[in-house]
């Protein structure tokens, strides 16, 4: 029987700083119920100053590697837009930090992506026999690239990490990941960014602009790819993998806003009550926004061995992706 990828166990952190929507209001034009109406969110965690990716990431691997109970893996993947530095990888550093020895470390920068592309790429190891059990992990910081005076932006995304510990096993076992589905579209990589830092940037002959270092976003034409791109890539993983709409005991979308997460539903033909939201808590947390959504259930008990786990995604670049899997019985700490 071919090797698969199989979810051994999974952990999540958000920083203690609680961000809520009056706090916003007193800085931007804004107010509760402006945010909460437009995005579904009530409140973001922000990390403190001296605070890193890393330090999240890390916290999180942590986590997952005691809800699998084991101390050691072969590989490390950190997707993450908000590396600690743009140069080293910010993997290495957290495998360091977990004392897993000179193991293999990347970081994947897929943006809100980020955790079904490195989902991917660990499942590929682990097939190959390239590792045997490989550490996971979607982080990000994006309160420290956020334009404090951009509304359209500040009020969105919050901080966190989340992480899964996958091991080599059987296609046939509870926990496998069940197959992916991939996409991007570089024209619209503009659509959402931080232009500066990069060789575009840097090969330009012109002095940095200060405003390049914030994410920018153009939110309605992300909004109906969001939706178009994660319904599609759904759909199509769902055909391959031969499930129905009544295979998908919950589906855990990109945290992005409640109205994309409702309309994905109604694409699908999925009911509303069938999809996890995790986001009125903690933001859009970028490529940690799945495992903390996933962690957030299993520990709440909502999210039960045998369910059948949808998870699709959709960031810049454009990029996009989905996998399911049957869920396995697993300890779970909650966040």
């Amino acid at each position: 029987m071919s090797r698969a990828a199989v979810l051994q166990g999974i952990g999540a952190v958000v920083p203690p700083r609680v961000v809520d929507n009056d706090e916003l209001s007193r800085s931007l034009d804004t107010n509760d119920q402006w945010i909460r109406t437009r995005t579904g969110i009530g409140q973001r965690h922000w990390t403190d100053a001296g605070t890193t990716t890393g330090d999240l990431a890390a916290e999180a691997g942590q986590r997952a590697l005691k809800s699998a109970g084991v101390d050691s893996v072969d590989m490390v993947i950190l997707a993450t837009s908000t590396g600690n530095q743009v140069m080293p990888a910010t993997a290495p550093e957290v495998a360091e930090t977990l004392g897993l020895g000179r193991v293999a470390a990347h970081d994947v920068s897929a943006a809100c992506a980020g955790f079904i592309y490195a989902l991917s790429s660990a499942a590929g190891a682990l097939a190959i026999g390239g590792a045997e059990r490989v550490l996971v992990v979607g982080a990000d910081v994006w309160s420290t690239r956020l334009n404090p005076d951009d509304r359209s932006t500040a009020i969105i995304f919050g901080d966190g990490a989340g992480a899964a510990v996958l091991r080599a096993g059987d296609a046939d076992e509870p926990g496998a990941l069940l197959g992916f589905e991939l996409g991007s579209d570089g024209s619209g990589r503009e659509l959402a960014q931080v232009a500066g830092g990069g060789s575009r940037e840097l090969s330009a002959g012109r002095p940095p602009r200060p405003d390049d270092a914030y994410l920018t976003m153009q939110g309605k034409e992300m909004f109906t790819h969001a939706v178009n791109r994660m319904a599609e890539s759904s759909q199509r993983l769902l055909d391959r993998i031969g499930w129905g709409v009544e295979d998908v005991t919950w589906c855990a979308a990109h945290q992005a806003n409640v109205r994309i997460i409702n309309t994905i539903a109604d694409v699908l033909e999925l009911p509303r009550e069938r999809m996890l939201v995790h986001l009125d808590r903690v933001g859009n947390t970028s490529a940690a926004s799945i495992p903390l959504a996933l962690t957030d259930a299993a520990g709440a008990g909502r999210l039960q061995a045998g369910d059948g786990v949808l998870m699709t995604a959709f960031g810049g670049g454009l990029s996009w992706g989905s996998t399911a899997v049957r869920w396995p019985a697993m300890d779970v700490l909650s966040i």
